[in-house]
C-alpha cells in the first residue's frame, strides 16, 4: 500500500471524487484507509458511558486505498507513488512527478 498515515489524499473514483482528506488510519490487511472529511456513514447508537443520550452519529467509514493518490507537499499534484532504495537499502516514497521525497507528515 502506498499510502501511509498522515498523508494528505485525493479522492479519485466513487461517490467522493474530487474531495481531500488526512488519511487517519491505514488497514494494510484489507487495503483499506479511513480518510478525514470523507465517506461519512449515520451510526445508530445505544446510550453508554461515552454517550449517555445515545442516537444517531456520523463518521468516516473505510474506503479502497486504490481510490485515492497522495498529493505530494512541494509540486501540490496528485500523483502516483514510486519507491526508491538509498545507499543503505532503505526503501523511502518518491513523487513521480518531481523527484521529491514524500515523508510520513506532509
Amino acid at each position: 500500500m502506498n499510502v501511509v498515515k498522515e498523508d494528505t489524499v485525493l479522492i479519485i473514483s466513487g461517490n467522493e471524487r474530487g474531495r481531500q482528506g488526512k488519511v487517519l488510519k491505514t488497514f494494510p490487511k484489507t487495503g483499506r484507509i479511513l480518510v478525514e472529511g470523507v465517506n461519512l456513514i449515520k451510526r445508530h447508537t445505544r446510550p453508554s458511558q461515552q454517550s449517555p443520550q445515545g442516537g444517531i452519529v456520523e463518521k468516516e467509514a473505510t474506503i479502497n486505498a486504490s481510490n485515492v493518490m497522495v498529493i505530494c507537499p512541494k509540486c501540490n499534484n496528485a500523483t502516483r507513488v514510486k519507491h526508491k532504495l538509498l545507499e543503505n537499502n532503505k526503501s523511502v516514497r518518491v513523487c513521480r512527478n518531481c523527484e521529491e521525497m514524500l515523508t510520513a507528515a506532509n
